[in-house]
């Protein structure tokens, strides 16, 4: 039986503008930002529109966002700062995702992008929003104002009300939008036209997220929810070493199998599709796929290069590339009283998002077109990928954002969907993609495996003097982020760099990135050295390393919310962190409790505080801090993948472990500082403390360091018997 699509997703620019009676505006990106103009003006001017304000008759408000949700709440924090500009009543707000095209709705200059990631959308969009929504505003000041005869000057706002105080009249947005004629040009805001912070109703104070109602009763649209008449489902089977390609296998055999359909050759695959998607998976199962061994991973292991390899490039002079070199590293060390030593390690890391890598795709020879449905967290550069590997051009691709179940970093790269279309290209009916967990992690995109070698000089009066870093492995700028201790530390001479590898493994950005690994390394040393001082590690962070401002700010809120000074039960330590990432600054604390027959590590509290400017969102923006310690916690003490003979040797959550809910800690405590500066992300700066703060911890609580995450219990039992 035919089935149907559950939803219509999407909006068309006609569909948008004719939906409804009442005002359109249209949001043009110029040269400063986002202009709104009316529709008719827009048009004459022969500028690209897009990111519609429509207001209805009847008040209600409708707002395309062009930030994709994979449930940290983009899609709600954006637009709220448009509409706390227009003094929008926000129970009649609705809002549509944005269609993925970023020359109207992306971010930048020349070639824009409509990416979320770096936990950076809220603070990418903050001021085109906030002045794209103060222009709406004019427009109904300046229509009522007309229609009563008075100044405008006269006049204010109320959610979705224009007041004239003088004479108590009122008129409702939608009111205004039943007689209202759009106006020659849009009148001109700037920044010093917007709201001071202390009038803002909607920016720093809750608001219901728009996606949990339907995330809630069921009714929310993930890719993997789409169903198109006569689809067929397919499943692909990569090599076991990544990127070979396939040369033959068993067709005969899996073409015979129940409900198989076809079989579709892809460049480093084997697509099975059928029916269903049981079928599909045992077709699947049953493949016996002959792999060319042109992968430049055969024979690759992870080990051997992370504990040979690597020491060994750690002694090779002159072949790193610099990171930062401020001041004079070398005469530093030269003139040091002290100077520390020591090495680093981590694993590969796997994204892990809960749903499944999939898309659905409908090519139409005839049209030449192929209509997509995903959850991306690049709606552009997925729809110019797309075209490119089919061969079509951009307008030929017809996207659908969908919710996504969880990306991380993973969701930016659309090689699944791709799959999808030429699946569906190849069979000429529209088709269902859904790689298993077992390929999602064996032909994974990983955080990379790095070796540190850190050292660092205390000058003749105990201060910090010098820092040398260098940080190895594959990956190039996805091993070097989180190195910027100027950020928050003032040590004189610094010299960072980076020395590289190449193994053949797919690599991606992971959530905050290097940071995790890099600040783990940094503050582990910082910690060591304040141990062997016998000081406080915060007394040392404090006297020997000039905190920044903001480190100081961060750190002393930590101090009292964590409560540093007093004594801890008896089993029970604290280690602290600094944690930086996407403009935003922090400091954390966890305390920690030990299994010394396991070697299992307890985390039962958490305090972080964070500056992360204009809090938009608090309650999001404390979910998304919490979340990130939680996905830091499971990386640190249990997750890694690690490859063999150029394959990866883990194969689902049974071997890759993730942490539990019953091992998630019993508290997490989050404060952010007020400021009255422009937002910074705050989706990732829960996560590069962690593996620092724990490590710290764990020396505090046994007098062991702990120098390899993630600190499996094999680990800690092989640390506390060293």
């Amino acid at each position: 039986m035919d089935t149907i699509e559950r939803k219509k997703t999407g909006v068309s620019r006609r569909g948008f503008l004719g939906g409804t009676a009442g005002l359109s505006f249209a949001v043009v990106m110029g040269a400063s930002g986002f202009v709104l103009l009316p529709e008719a003006q827009g048009s004459t001017a022969g500028q690209t529109i897009g990111a519609w304000v429509r207001i209805a008759d009847d008040g209600r408000i409708t707002i395309v966002t062009p930030a994709a949700e994979m449930g940290q709440g983009s899609m709600t924090g954006v637009p709220v700062a448009l509409a706390e500009e227009m003094d929008a009543d926000w129970s009649m707000v609705t809002l549509e995702m944005a269609p993925a095209d970023p020359q109207t709705y992306g971010y930048g200059s020349g070639r824009k992008s409509m990416g979320i990631y770096g936990s950076r959308a809220v603070m990418i969009y903050f001021d085109q929003m906030r002045l794209a929504g103060a222009q709406v505003c004019k427009v109904l000041l300046n229509a009522a104002a007309k229609h009563w005869a008075v100044d405008a000057a006269t006049l204010a706002t109320e959610p979705n009300v224009v007041v004239h105080a003088a004479s108590g009249r009122r008129l409702g947005y939608g009111e205004i939008a039943s007689f209202a004629g759009m106006p020659d040009g849009m009148p001109a805001v700037a920044m010093a036209d917007l709201k001071p912070t202390s009038a803002f109703r909607l920016i720093g104070h809750p608001v219901p997220r728009a996606d949990i109602p339907a995330k809630v009763n069921g009714t929310a649209q993930y890719s993997i929810d789409v169903q198109v008449p006569g689809m067929v489902y397919a499943s692909t089977v990569h090599a076991p070493v990544q990127l070979a390609t396939p040369l033959r296998w068993n067709d005969a055999e899996i073409r015979a199998m129940k409900g198989v359909s076809d079989i579709v050759k892809l460049d480093r695959g084997v697509a099975v599709v059928a029916d269903t998607f049981e079928h599909a998976i045992a077709a699947r199962d049953g493949l016996q796929v002959e792999w060319r061994p042109d992968s430049a991973a055969q024979g690759y292991n992870s080990e051997q290069a992370l504990f040979e390899t690597y020491p060994a490039m750690a002694q090779e002079s002159g072949q790193g590339s610099p990171v930062n070199r401020t001041g004079d590293a070398k005469a530093a060390f030269a003139a040091a009283a002290k100077v520390f030593r020591a090495e680093y390690r981590s694993d590969y890391g796997y994204h892990a998002q809960m749903e499944p890598l999939n898309a659905v795709a409908r090519y139409d020879a005839a049209a030449k077109t192929v209509e997509i449905w995903e959850g991306t967290q690049a709606p552009g550069s997925s729809r110019a990928a797309i075209a490119s590997a089919l061969g079509l051009g951009f307008d030929e691709v017809i996207h659908h954002q969908q919710y996504m179940g969880g990306a991380f970093g993973r969701r930016s790269v659309p090689d699944y969907t791709i799959e999808a279309a030429l699946v569906s290209r190849a069979v000429g009916k529209p088709g269902k993609m859904i790689w298993t967990r077992e390929e999602d992690i064996a032909y994974g995109m990983f955080r990379p495996q790095t070796l540190q070698c850190v050292e660092a000089a205390l000058d003749a009066d105990g201060r910090v003097s010098a820092w040398r870093q260098c940080v190895i492995g594959d990956g190039g700028g996805l091993i070097t982020s989180g190195m910027k201790i100027e950020r928050y530390y003032g040590v004189p001479s610094l010299d960072l760099e980076q020395r590289g590898a190449s193994h053949g493994i797919r690599l991606k950005h992971w959530r905050a990135v290097a940071h995790p690994f890099n600040m783990f390394a940094i503050e582990s040393m910082v910690d060591e050295m304040a141990a062997e001082e016998g000081q406080d590690p915060l007394a040392f962070r404090r006297e020997r390393l000039a905190l920044t401002p903001k480190a100081r700010d961060v750190f002393d809120r930590v101090e009292a919310m964590s409560r540093w000074g007093e004594k801890r039960p008896e089993g029970r330590a604290l280690g602290l962190s600094v944690s930086e990432r996407s403009g935003s600054l922090g400091a954390g604390v966890v305390e920690i409790s030990l299994d010394r027959q396991s070697g299992k590590i307890r985390v039962h509290k958490v305090w972080v505080a964070v500056d992360g400017g204009i809090v938009v969102q608090p309650d999001m923006a404390r979910a998304n801090v919490e979340s990130g310690v939680i996905y830091g916690l499971s990386s640190v003490l249990k997750e890694r993948a690690t490859i063999r003979d150029g394959a990866v040797e883990q194969s689902n959550f049974h071997d890759y472990e993730v942490l539990r809910m019953a091992e998630a800690p019993e508290e997490i405590h989050v404060e952010f500082l007020e400021r009255d500066t422009r937002p910074t992300g705050l989706g990732e700066i829960g996560n590069p403390f962690i593996g620092g703060a724990v490590a710290n911890a764990f020396h505090a609580l046994t007098g062991k360091r702990l120098y390899h995450m993630p600190f499996t219990p094999e680990r800690v039992l092989a640390a506390l018997k060293a």
